[in-house]
């Protein structure tokens, strides 16, 4: 009797369901950080720009898998080596019902270049925008810059009238001293998704764009992103069915998501690479025990340090052999990465204690190693193993672990680069070298918006040098000589300590589909809920 009623049940449920309107999908989703601003000029951090990517647009929109596609320009066209003609999309609306137009693009352009943006690298890109009509454009580059379309997912756009009516015309600093900007809360885009309700450490819930201007593949209606920091946490809710997809999973924790019912891990190889930094500038470091110098302006300081770090057993003990240790500070899916430098630098205490002694540190010294604690996979730990390694060759490390968002506004530019020693990742936004040349390696330099994210300025004229001509070399071989070029000098410098390129690490449940790009990006438009 009772299965006869099951089946009774189940026909009416059936029926109705056929009768009624198809249902709202929403979609459930932590990552171990928080969205730290609706600011979509706030903070270079590659999880705020994929997410807020989905509530504001670019000119051009990333594909499934890293292709540009046209977004809101419907065209393009090189005009000199140094103007681009853009047709922008006509009918296209933001969320507030204005409509797009030439002024939009020029106005968030010079956005990215006020005094509280982290975007000016990108900004920077840019010399002019002339507006011809509403609806073209013309960019002027500095310089010929073949990969300008590459460098424009991310430079997304807002409404001029909107933030204008709202005083919210220069970017929110990621330090932390404006975030009463109405941009930092609230948010009015063009993409396929609206922000409903935004509350800072709890929730984030965006709704579905129905006027949006073009169709999308997935089938979500709703949103919800929480932030959860502990893994443990976010695992078990996966596990549970509370949440959709969890990342980044703990490496370790991958077979039991492959063991539990319902649910899986979903890893790749992740186009970001982790790495260390040093305090090259200036003449004393803030943070150390060392003063009227600056042990890291010392190449053999820095040879002491990267020969102290074994990469294989971070890879090993704390990445579980997920990780791939580095030379560089490219990943093999970025276009120009340069494989014969990428061995990493060899394991030797010895040399370190070696190279310490001769450089007038026998005894070693002490240093704090700023780091995130809820960034990249193992974040903390990573730091946590590097300070053990040092403290072995007489290096006494000081580490300041911080949720990302007091890490970040404490360490780049908009705070003056608060730090002498820390830990980073980097995924190029244009997935081309240049972009991590530009950012990460040349010299500081605030007036072209280069260098911004060199946060302990190393510094070297023939990288610079290097660096402005790969930037407009059109011969493909031409240009790979000055990469390996570029690169080879870094190396034997020392400027950095590359640890690793961290692996793709997310828990999805047998409910949804998702597509994962190389970029570690969660893109709505190819969500799908069963």
């Amino acid at each position: 009797m009772k299965l006869r009623t099951g089946l009774l049940a189940a026909t009416m449920a059936a029926a109705i369901a056929v009768a009624a309107p198809a249902q709202a999908k929403t979609f459930k989703y932590a990552f171990q950080g928080d969205l730290s601003s609706l600011d979509p000029h706030s903070l270079n951090e590659s999880f705020l720009l994929a997410t807020l990517g989905n509530v504001y647009e670019g000119l051009v929109l990333y594909g499934p898998n890293l292709e540009i596609m046209p977004g809101l320009a419907e065209e393009w066209k090189l005009l000199t080596p140094t103007t681009w003609e853009f047709k922008l999309r006509k009918g296209v609306k933001f969320h507030g019902g204005q409509d797009f137009t030439a002024d939009d693009v020029i106005f968030s352009w010079q956005r990215t270049l006020s005094e509280g943006s982290d975007q000016k690298v990108r900004g920077g890109q840019i010399k002019n925008i002339t507006k011809v009509d509403d609806h073209t454009i013309v960019v002027e580059t500095p310089a010929p810059n073949p990969i300008l379309v590459q460098d424009l997912p991310y430079l997304l756009i807002m409404d001029k009238e909107w933030s204008e009516e709202n005083g919210a015309t220069n970017a929110t600093s990621a330090a932390g001293d404006n975030t009463g900007n109405y941009a930092n809360l609230n948010a009015n885009g063009t993409g396929p998704f609206m922000v409903e309700s935004h509350k800072a450490d709890v929730k984030t819930v965006f709704k579905k764009n129905e006027d949006y201007w073009k169709d999308i593949d997935g089938n979500v209606t709703e949103v919800e992103f929480t932030p959860i920091k502990e893994a443990p946490t976010r695992v078990a809710a996966l596990i549970s069915g509370e949440l959709h997809m969890v990342y980044p999973v703990p490496v370790q924790d991958w077979e039991r998501l492959d063991k539990a019912e319902g649910v899986k891990a979903l890893t790749g190889p992740e186009a970001r690479t982790i790495f260390i930094g040093f305090d090259q500038g200036r003449d004393e470091l803030l943070y150390s025990n060392i003063k009227g110098k600056n042990p890291f302006k010392d190449q053999r300081v820095r040879a002491a340090f990267v020969h102290a770090v074994d990469l294989e057993a971070i890879k090993e003990k704390i990445m579980r052999g997920a990780a791939t240790p580095t030379g560089l500070l490219a990943a093999p899916q970025i276009n120009g990465f340069v494989e014969s430098l990428n061995t990493p630098y060899a394991y030797d205490p010895e040399k370190s204690k070696a190279l310490l002694a001769e450089a007038g540190y026998p005894d070693g010294f002490e240093v704090t190693l700023d780091c995130p604690n809820n960034r990249y996979v193992n974040d903390e730990k990573i730091c946590q193993a590097v300070t053990s390694m040092l403290a072995k060759v007489g290096v006494k490390v000081d580490l300041l672990a911080q949720p990302k968002s007091k890490y970040f506004g404490k360490v780049l530019s908009t705070s003056g680069y608060d730090t002498s020693f820390y830990l980073l990742g980097w995924t190029p936004g244009s997935m081309d070298v240049e972009n991590v040349l530009s950012s990460l390696i040349v010299c500081q330099d605030p007036e072209n918006k280069k260098g911004m994210f060199n946060l302990g300025n190393y510094c070297n004229a023939k990288v610079d040098e290097l660096t402005a001509a790969i930037g407009s070399e059109t011969d493909q071989e031409k240009r790979n000589a000055m990469i390996a070029e570029a690169f080879k000098i870094v190396k034997d410098e020392v400027g950095y300590m590359p640890i690793h390129q961290q692996p793709l690490s997310w828990g999805v449940s047998d409910g949804a589909e998702v597509n994962q790009r190389a970029d570690n990006g969660l893109d709505y438009r190819y969500v799908t809920v069963k």
